[in-house]
């Protein structure tokens, strides 16, 4: 059992590393920006000391040493001691780099050499104002602590007869007594204590007095009381820094002086000389001048706004909550087909409940979905270490610029997220921003540009990674194409159909192998990742100027609201969140283009009109507008377009199937759902659909090509 507790504590500290190197990248980041807000700098230097207070309560040795050389470098520079500088974040960036790696490595158990990280070391023992942080590491790395265990005797309490040694050091008394939440929280004393001896000369003598004999004892309780006489060249803010993450688990008191008792309370008024100078108090209580209420102020207690209350939930629980969230989804759905069935009126007292029913499941599901909803933060913060590690590799200079980090999104989605974006990046980087040289000499600023920003947009995520690089080499990848056999010499393709064919497995551009690129695997990886959760993935590039890539992803992968429609003998169902308006199309609206193709008149706007039952290949022949219904939509990327349908049934919340684990990848089709009387619907993918409308006759089937997965 004691082996089981252990090991939840290790997961939980693991877990509150992840959030504290997340803190530490981002403030870090902010820094090398141009952030100089002290509370900035204190939150990276909070994040690094957290990390080292429990690699310490663990023994992890390599973690430790590593983090208290970085803290003291942050240290030095919340302090003033040293600048902020391009230099100095760089090598902190690269320490960031380093901790997450020894916090991963420790986590998975392996052997961590000293060689890996001892470069970094170097660097950040030199950011020390007053130099030797590399052998101040050593000696703390050994964290063996052997305290002096006597009985508390007050002969051994001498005062001193001052403050200050004839050399000028600062001597102080503290008395330190852990609470029994202390040890509970996985701090040490002892780790407190040699954190002392590392601010100054430290005797510390050990307290049993309140010790019970041994039958009476609680292992959960603490009973030692510490007295440390520290002299030491710091002053007190130095030693309740030490203190600083135990404040609220520990009595604690610091006094100048090594004397037995602290100095006699100051009153906080005491600054007031004569009775002239005191605040004038009306009846109520409040201070009657201006003059008071300034005193007032100054002596006030700080207000502290307490964080919101969290609690840490296993994901296996809350996926457990989604399913049965579905399954009470589709319950729903059956229960008012069998109204439907039995003819219940919509007005009668069961038709009533069936609606508070529905409210009900609808609030809860709401709820159950906004528990999994994270930002993408976690996963754009990874991004800025594949961004300087590629810029390092390929010797350009590259800029990550990140908008949107707040979005949020089903933590599915996130959780396959990062492997697609760091390929993408990677691209960027490697085969789209130029070398300082090109850049500059075509008028560019010598540093590349990576922006990569999130937005909600029409019920979906969309993703995009933006470069000011050089754009995609249409004549190299037409070049290219041909050359293995994609297509024709004499094949006429547009812009974007060029662009299409970097997503063929096996495609690259590079001519030659590298750590980076060159062996073909990537783009089609991407585009079967995004596809394997419901989304797409487009490119707009202009040569000279940088391309985008757009990832649409759905916010969710558990329920949508969606509008049931009949087409061709057929249920499909439609996502709301892509419908504009519906409407009933008049001979007058209409409009012929080419052989078979129709427009339709809409809010005075001529939009194209698509069959959908022609398009998914229920049909052979276009059926006749006038019998129909039009459903007016609108694509990701702002367009809108007519969709043709028989039918509209009724609009309902519905839980949405993974066809491609179940069934297979079918071109026009996102998912599926499972209807209140059972039989399974698809649910169209309104944007696949428009986007193979480009001519008269095409299939979804065209479109086969640029979705081709390896």
């Amino acid at each position: 059992m004691a082996d089981d507790a252990l090991t939840h504590i290790k997961q939980t500290y693991f877990a509150e590393c992840e959030e504290q190197l997340a803190e530490l990248e981002s403030g870090l980041i902010a820094i090398a920006d141009g952030d100089r807000d002290p509370e900035t700098i204190n939150a990276v230097f909070r994040a690094v000391h957290s990390i080292k207070g429990g690699a310490g309560a663990f023994h992890f040795d390599d973690l430790v040493r590593f983090s208290h050389v970085f803290e003291t470098a942050l240290d030095n520079l919340r302090s003033g001691r040293i600048e902020a500088s391009p230099a100095l974040t760089k090598v902190m960036l690269r320490a960031a780099d380093t901790i997450a790696d020894l916090v991963t490595a420790t986590r998975e158990g392996g052997a961590i050499e000293p060689s890996s990280y001892q470069s970094v070391l170097d660097e950040l023992a030199a950011l020390d104002a007053n130099g030797g942080e590399a052998e101040e590491a050593d000696e703390f790395a050994d964290l063996g602590f052997e305290p002096i265990v006597v009985s508390f005797d007050d002969a051994d309490m001498d005062a001193a007869d001052g403050a200050v040694t004839a050399d000028g050091r600062n001597l102080f008394t503290i008395v330190f007594k852990p609470l029994r939440s202390m040890y509970r929280n996985a701090n040490e004393a002892g780790l407190l204590l040699r954190a002392l001896g590392q601010i100054g000369d430290a005797e510390i003598i050990c307290d049993d007095a309140e010790l019970p004999v041994l039958q009476d004892l609680d292992p959960e309780e603490s009973y030692l009381r510490w007295r440390i006489r520290l002299t030491t060249e710091d002053s007190e803010d130095a030693i309740r820094h030490v203190f600083e993450f135990v404040e609220d688990d520990c009595d604690l008191q610091i006094w100048p002086g090594h004397c037995d008792e602290p100095p006699a309370a100051v009153d906080p008024l005491a600054f007031l000389t004569s009775a002239d100078d005191l605040p004038a108090i009306a009846q109520d209580g409040a201070l009657a001048n201006a003059e008071a209420q300034d005193r007032a102020v100054k002596i006030a207690p700080p207000i502290v706004h307490a964080a919101a209350p969290t609690i840490r939930v296993e994901i296996d629980r809350v996926d457990r909550l989604v399913d049965l969230i579905g399954e009470l989804v589709i319950n729903q759905a059956m229960l008012a087909q069998r109204f439907v069935e039995l003819g219940v009126e919509r007005g009668s007292p069961v038709a009533l409940s069936l609606d508070e029913h529905d409210r009900l499941t609808r609030g809860i599901q709401n709820s159950v979905m906004a528990i999994r909803a994270q930002p993408v933060k976690s996963v754009f913060q990874r991004m800025s270490r594949v961004v300087r590690e590629v810029a390092a590799m390929t010797g350009k200079s590259v800029r990550l610029d990140m908008e949107g980090e707040n979005t949020e999104v089903d933590k599915t989605v996130i959780e396959h997220l990062t492997d697609p974006l760091t390929h993408m990046l990677r691209n960027a980087i490697d085969h789209g921003i130029e070398s300082p040289e090109k850049r500059l000499a075509v008028g560019k600023r010598a540093e590349g540009s990576v922006r990569l920003s999130a937005t909600h947009r029409s019920g979906r995520i969309i993703i995009e990674i933006a470069d000011d690089g050089a754009g995609i080499d249409r004549g190299r990848v037409r070049e290219m194409a041909v050359d293995k056999g994609l297509i024709a010499h004499d094949a006429l393709l547009s812009d974007e159909e060029i662009d299409e064919l970097i997503f063929h497995p096996g495609f690259s551009t590079a001519k030659e192998v590298s750590n980076l690129s060159g062996r073909g695997v990537g783009m089609d990886v991407v585009r079967k990742s995004i596809q394997a959760l419901g989304g797409r993935i487009g490119i707009a590039s202009r040569p000279g100027h940088g391309s985008i890539f757009t990832l649409s992803l759905p916010l969710t992968l558990a329920v949508l609201d969606g509008m049931i429609v009949k087409v061709a003998g057929e249920t499909l169902v439609l996502p709301l969140a892509s419908i504009v308006e519906t409407l009933q199309p008049k001979a007058d609206s209409l409009r012929g283009f080419g052989v078979e193709d129709k427009l339709i008149l809409a809010r005075g706007a001529v939009t194209p009109l698509i069959d959908v039952g022609l398009r998914l290949g229920y049909r052979a022949v276009h059926a006749d507008p006038l019998g129909c219904v039009v459903i007016l939509v609108e694509s990701e990327r702002g367009g809108r377009c007519a969709l043709l349908v028989d039918a509209i049934l009724e609009q309902r919340q519905i839980v949405i199937k993974s066809l491609e684990k179940n069934y297979g990848l079918i071109p026009g089709i996102a998912a599926a759902t499972i209807l209140g009387d059972g039989r399974v619907a698809l649910i169209v993918d309104v944007d696949a659909v428009i986007a193979g409308h480009a001519g008269p006759h095409q299939s979804v089937q065209r479109i086969q090509p640029l979705q081709v997965s390896a």
